[in-house]
């Protein structure tokens, strides 16, 4: 009885059969890790979110609620925005071009720079996720395919086509398509729930931008 393990199917592979399992397994070790530490961050800033920004603004200065909001927010989400909007409102230099530039431009702009800063914090690693889920399956199809054309060449040679020679060989190949297949789910599930999880948090973001330019650039 011939063997159709993997252990064996990897064996007799030759050095493009190793390097399509070698590469399946990088992409699944770096996904994975990467879900677990941008999971942990989007949780802690979706959970963190609400409770830093009604510290901020139970403040009663802006500085002050610099200083609320560094403690709360641990992943720095939130922080920039305020730090960005204390910084724009004071211009500790009256003669220097800055100060020729009206409060609310100068707020806006700051405030434009941080939120783009903050969300591509929370948006890094999703191409990643997506360039897995997408290409994995196709790095696994490569190896069927190459897996399958050794194999029907060795029985070919050896003129051995009967239906037990060709099963063994051709179902070993089919493993590393469902190598690939393993490897892309959980990636393109992590992809749609962590963006998920982004867009809540952008949603705050946005919101705490718009809130913070009105304050600062409200008439006092």
């Amino acid at each position: 009885m011939q063997n159709t393990s993997i252990v064996h199917y990897l064996q007799s592979g030759d050095a493009l059969t190793h390097a399509v399992a070698y590469v399946l397994l990088a992409m699944s070790i770096a996904s994975w890790c990467f879900l677990i530490v941008k999971g942990w961050m989007l949780g802690r800033a979706k959970r963190q979110g609400p409770r830093a920004i009604a510290l901020f603004w139970q403040s009663a200065t802006l500085s002050d609620g610099v200083l609320a909001l560094r403690g709360a927010d641990r992943e720095r989400v939130f922080t920039p925005l305020a730090q960005a909007a204390l910084a724009a409102s004071e211009v500790h230099t009256p003669s220097a071009m800055l100060a020729r530039v009206e409060r609310s431009e100068r707020v806006l702009r700051a405030l434009r720079e941080a939120l783009l800063a903050s969300q591509r914090r929370i948006e890094f690693g999703q191409v990643l996720l997506a360039s897995v889920g997408s290409t994995a399956p196709f790095v696994g199809l490569l190896g069927t395919v190459w897996g399958i054309y050794h194999a029907l060449g060795s029985i070919a040679a050896s003129g051995q086509a009967m239906i037990e020679n060709v099963a063994g060989p051709v179902g070993e190949a089919l493993i590393m398509t469902a190598f690939g297949l393993v490897v892309a789910i959980p990636a393109v599930l992590a992809y749609n729930v962590l963006g998920r999880m982004q867009r809540q948090v952008s949603e705050e973001l946005d919101g705490f931008a718009h809130d913070l330019h009105a304050y600062v650039c409200a008439p006092s």
